[in-house]
């Protein structure tokens, strides 16, 4: 076992043989969106991110299935339907899984994938120097929960689901010729958190925050305190570690915004950050270069 629970990255390692390791992960929850199939398709791509987070490549999957003894299967069908269709896009077989009962709904998968032994990715290894491209807006947090609350225009929350319905497989196979020294997805504890454990008390960061990439919108719905309680308890969690007080407060909200099915945030060497960029661009239009890796120090992180 090269990678285990011992650290917070976003799969476990083991060595295979002398050539290949395998991935181990898992990820379900609750519905975000009424959509059945579509709410299958954003929990199967949230659960596959983190193989693609490690440099990897899915193999096969296990639904995780929790459902209401009295709900229409049909639902469930659906929602099925949904998550095989996400694991059929990456390449990965649908090898079965396990249901239970339970008062509510939840979904996802325990995925298993594949990488060469010197290839995989740390979240916590970033080099000094090194730039940061995230390859996915954020704001999803917030456009569900408006979403949920009935106030959510029709093209916001559309926008909202096709972002996070999209695999990151597309980026993640971009970066197999440029210098990655770290990566990871971002999913529920926000941007902010996730960078603070790529930085794992070694190095410092700085975030360029005109640069951020965020769904349209975005600020409306911020104005309109559409705050999610998860986006404030990413607040908490990071605490003195991150000064955002001089920002303007709706983009502080999108900085701790809880993500669904988010983007990678990849560390890789400032000599082929553009055009790495500029390849992950090409199909993922709104990826960007937020930032970069500083000297060593206690994990601070700086905006500009």
């Amino acid at each position: 076992m090269l990678v285990s629970y011992n650290s917070s990255d976003d799969a476990a390692v083991y060595r295979l043989d002398d050539k290949h390791c395998l991935l181990s992960t898992t990820d379900f929850f609750p519905p975000m969106v009424a959509d059945a199939k579509s709410f299958g398709r954003i929990a199967a791509a949230n659960a596959l991110s983190d193989i693609y987070a490690m440099g990897g490549k899915p193999l096969y999957a296990l639904n995780i299935v929790c459902f209401p003894q009295d709900l229409d299967a049909g639902i469930l069908q659906e929602i099925l339907t949904g998550g095989a269709e996400k694991c059929n896009e990456a390449g990965a077989s649908l090898a079965g899984g396990h249901s239970i009962y339970d008062e509510g709904i939840k979904y996802g998968l325990a995925v298993t994938g594949i990488v060469e032994n010197d290839k995989f990715y740390r979240n916590n290894t970033p080099k000094p120097g090194d730039k940061l491209i995230l390859t996915k807006p954020l704001g999803v947090g917030i456009i569900t929960a408006a979403y949920r609350g009935g106030e959510a225009d029709a093209n916001d929350i559309k926008e909202a689901i096709a972002s996070m319905e999209r695999l990151n497989k597309y980026a993640a196979e971009k970066t197999s010729n440029f210098k990655i020294s770290a990566c990871t997805d971002i999913t529920g504890f926000g941007l902010i958190a996730h960078l603070l454990e790529m930085t794992a008390g070694n190095v410092s960061a700085e975030l360029n925050c005109e640069n951020l990439p965020y769904l349209k919108n975005i600020k409306h719905y911020i104005d309109e305190e559409w705050i999610t309680g998860g986006g404030q308890r990413n607040r908490t969690f990071v605490g003195a570690k991150a000064d955002t007080s001089k920002l303007p407060s709706w983009k502080q909200e999108l900085l701790f915004d809880p993500q669904t099915s988010g983007g990678l945030l990849i560390a890789v060497c400032a000599q082929q950050a553009e055009e790495l960029l500029k390849s992950i661009q090409t199909d993922d239009t709104n990826a960007a270069l937020i930032g970069c890796i500083k000297n060593p120090g206690n994990s601070e992180i700086t905006f500009i």
